[in-house]
């Protein structure tokens, strides 16, 4: 294909993906209700469990006119990019394949495949540590004060806190895929552990609060458990490797050929 015919093919795949994203948000829209109680379960847990009137004293704030129906159309943009998945990643996947090898394509599959899971992962885990991390900040409120959490700001910090503790997840499936492309080895990954941990430990840190020491050691034990698993596997692929070139090198094609004597 010319590079024209690249641009026409990547604009109708684009296309289609645009559609599927705006179907999905269209969905997502009339999900917003139960999502946005879903996300504000947290503020009544700590409200009841401070023995207040959830309705009363800690509640959602919307500090404009337009913040409620913005608020909803954020909610749906974020949703309806995972409800549409299926369909732009197929369009994404289906752009690239006819320039990839086969090799490639077995790699591509299997990063997928590994990718996906451990992203919604660690999106649950984002989830279930979020509204710990709501109670513990409350629990520095004044005796008798008012919690009112703006809207935007509430919405912003759960969904950046699900996807970056998602996104922590993958790191480990790229280190995997660094190895099998051979940049890096798997006795190199495992080399750098005590640089790994340290990175771990003060991700985990800013992820969540200073003072919610359980919430931080719980996401910095996963990804640590799931870094010495990238390295194991690697290591297993680089040993793998090695058995199948010491069996292609038992006779090479450059090497050099004894003639047999005369006589022999």
């Amino acid at each position: 294909m010319s590079l024209g015919q690249h641009l026409v093919e990547l604009r109708r795949r684009f296309v289609i993906a645009a559609i599927a994203l705006v179907v999905g948000m269209v969905i997502a829209f009339f999900l917003t209700d139960w999502i946005i109680w879903a996300m504000t379960e947290p503020i009544r847990i700590v409200a009841e469990r401070r023995g207040e009137d959830p309705a009363a004293i800690v509640r959602l704030m919307y500090s404009t006119i337009t913040g409620p129906f913005d608020m909803r159309l954020r909610i749906s943009f974020v949703v309806g990019i995972i409800l549409s998945a299926p369909v732009w990643i197929w369009q994404l996947w289906a752009f690239l394949m006819p320039g990839l090898t086969r090799k490639e394509i077995r790699y591509t599959v299997g990063f997928v495949c590994a990718a996906v899971p451990l992203f919604f992962a660690g999106c649950f885990v984002g989830w279930l540590i979020m509204p710990h991390i709501v109670e513990i900040m409350a629990s520095f409120s004044a005796e008798g004060a008012a919690n009112m959490y703006e809207a935007k700001y509430y919405y912003d910090f759960v969904f950046k806190l699900v996807l970056v503790v998602g996104v922590s997840f993958v790191l480990p499936v790229f280190l995997v895929a660094l190895n099998l492309a051979g940049i890096m080895s798997g006795k190199a990954i495992l080399k750098g552990w005590r640089v790994a941990i340290l990175i771990t430990v003060v991700f985990a840190g800013l992820a969540t609060p200073a003072a919610d020491i359980v919430s931080m050691l719980l996401l910095a034990g996963i990804l640590i458990v799931l870094f010495f698993a990238a390295a194991g596997l690697s290591m297993l692929f680089d040993r793998r490797r090695a058995k199948r070139d010491a069996a292609a090198g038992l006779a090479p094609a450059d090497a050099p050929t004894e003639t047999p004597k005369a006589g022999a």
